[in-house]
């Protein structure tokens, strides 16, 4: 039977929890104000991030969300560094994607985990029927 993947979401100024499981810095550019040789980051996947063209253009602008979930979403398809999240949350339960957003509803954490799960949910459901 296969478990239930459980990835949590956490603005990187947040309190670590020994709950996080694997953290994962999903940023494509350091958070200000943490130094890099914070014990808090597990792995900084900067490859997994929006690319600066669609980070810029978003600008943290609620009225683009939609179309910025899309964008990002295609991007994600032809991601290498995606494909490497995917493996690392199959043996790595549970991980925490971390990013420095302050908006916690609009980010591009929230639309990577929701691609993450769909796409390992459609991996697995592949596996049960071998």
């Amino acid at each position: 039977m296969l478990m239930t993947l459980m990835i949590q979401l956490k603005r990187v100024y947040d309190k670590t929890d020994i709950t996080d499981g694997l953290r994962i810095l999903v940023d494509r550019l350091w958070p200000r104000g943490v130094r890099r040789s914070t014990g808090n980051i597990d792995l900084w996947l900067k490859e997994v991030a929006p690319t600066n063209e669609l980070r810029k253009w978003y600008a943290h602008d609620p009225k683009k969300w939609k179309r910025f979930k899309e964008r990002y979403k295609e991007e994600l398809k032809d991601n290498q560094a995606f494909d490497k999240l995917i493996d690392i949350a199959l043996v790595n339960d549970p991980i925490t994607l971390l990013y420095s957003a302050s908006d916690r509803r609009h980010n591009n954490a929230v639309v990577l985990s929701s691609a993450l799960k769909i796409r390992i949910s459609r991996l697995r459901a592949r596996l049960q029927h071998w």
